[in-house]
């Protein structure tokens, strides 16, 4: 069974929304986005105060975003082969339960080995969640509207940075940390009845169903995805995860939480304006949202003393970030075709690669050259992937997306 050809059923199954979207079920994944990014960025708003708590430098604390990110590099393909035939469903409930288990232990824990345990299976659940959620909200509408879907699923990742990070930040500096942690097992909760109650099942494609990583990669538009996929999460992640420790030493340790707010309300209207137009513009926003990104980290660069023009160039990178993971993410599923779940699990494969490297790379850098090196090193990763996202004009970022025509007011 094609996606085209198993969306009417699930959009009857899913609930009816504004625009022929199953907003209720749609909501669901997003919120499942939502808590996964979330349990992987929030160190990065209390990295401080969980270093000092246990007993490790921040730089070290930065690797728990690191081995979140190896648990879902490592284990995104491999699972996602071996739970092939499992309904999707019970998969997402499976995912969402190791949410809930692996929060709980990171809230409790007064062991730094432990906590990172903790965060490497949390990361394993991440990648459970993340190879699946793509592709199953394509399957639940038309493939007109395909990249809106994807859009409204992945609003979860720039919600729980406007939202969640700043308030987790602000959680964590007036009741601790471990409170914030505490608050995402409460949503897990939440979540799995949710889930239970208002998600459609799906049958996973099955062993056979699935193409090979090879055959996936020889196809034309998928490498350059992955590509840009790779370099521009690092350069993203290189930054973020020690984004506390970069306004620290700039003088603007306290105002960590309204630069992440700042970053995350650029980012939601970021992902508005890619979700209006994904399937129309997918190159246009791709390259728009590179420039958008390379002029914001170039003015955190020249003035990172400057508080007003410190929230001017989060703001811009902001609206560079929030539309990558949908336009990635449904360049992936069309570069793949019926290979689509193949890619998206390479592609969550990398992200998560380049979420670990650059925990890695920025913790290197804050040791070695000091925050200034930071932003430097994310301009320098941002020029290939421009290039890639310019070059794959055919196949990969197309100016409009396959199956979907312009009409005359596009």
């Amino acid at each position: 069974m094609t996606e085209h050809e198993s969306a009417p059923r699930a959009v009857a199954s899913g609930g009816g929304g504004r625009g022929g979207l199953p907003l209720p079920a749609l909501l669901a994944l997003t919120t499942a986005v939502f808590l996964t990014a979330l349990t992987e960025t929030l160190p990065a708003g209390v990295l401080p105060a969980m270093s000092g708590d246990l007993g490790v430098g921040e730089s070290a604390m930065g690797q728990s975003v690191t081995v979140y990110a190896l648990g879902t590099a490592l284990t995104a393909i491999p699972l996602s082969a071996a739970t092939a035939g499992w309904p999707r469903k019970r998969l997402l409930l499976t995912a969402m339960t190791g949410f809930a288990v692996a929060n709980t232990v990171t809230a409790v824990s007064a062991s730094y080995p432990l906590t990172m345990v903790a965060r490497g299976a949390a990361g394993v659940a991440a990648g459970l969640a993340w190879a699946l959620l793509a592709g199953y909200a394509r399957r639940m509408v038309p493939v007109a509207l395909q990249g809106r879907a994807i859009a409204v699923v992945m609003t979860g990742v720039p919600v729980a940075l406007s939202l969640g990070v700043p308030a987790g930040t602000y959680l964590g500096e007036t009741l601790g940390w471990r409170a914030a942690f505490g608050l995402m097992t409460v949503i897990a909760a939440g979540l799995i009845a949710w889930i239970a109650a208002l998600v459609p099942d799906q049958p996973g494609p099955g062993r056979g169903g699935r193409t090979p990583v090879r055959a996936t990669l020889a196809l034309p538009g998928v490498r350059p995805v992955l590509f840009v996929t790779l370099v521009y999460v690092l350069a993203h992640n290189v930054l973020y995860t020690y984004i506390a420790a970069f306004l620290d030493r700039h003088g603007m340790g306290g105002s960590t939480d309204v630069a992440l707010l700042v970053f995350g309300v650029a980012s939601m209207l970021s992902i508005w304006a890619v979700g209006a137009r994904i399937d129309r513009r997918l190159r246009l926003l791709a390259v728009g949202g590179t420039v958008l990104f390379a002029a914001g980290v170039t003015l955190l660069a020249l003035a990172a003393g400057s508080e007003p023009f410190v929230y001017v160039a989060v703001a811009l990178w902001g609206l560079g970030w929030g539309g990558a993971p949908s336009l990635l993410q449904t360049a992936a599923g069309d570069a793949g075709g019926e290979s689509g779940d193949t890619a998206q699990a390479m592609l969550v494969t990398l992200w998560n690669a380049a979420m670990a490297g650059g925990g890695v790379v920025g913790g290197v850098l804050l040791d070695l050259a000091g925050t200034g090196a930071l932003a430097w090193s994310v301009l320098i990763l941002l020029a290939p992937a421009l290039a890639a996202v310019v070059a794959a004009r055919t196949h990969g970022f197309p100016a409009v997306r396959p199956g979907v025509t312009l009409s005359r007011e596009d």
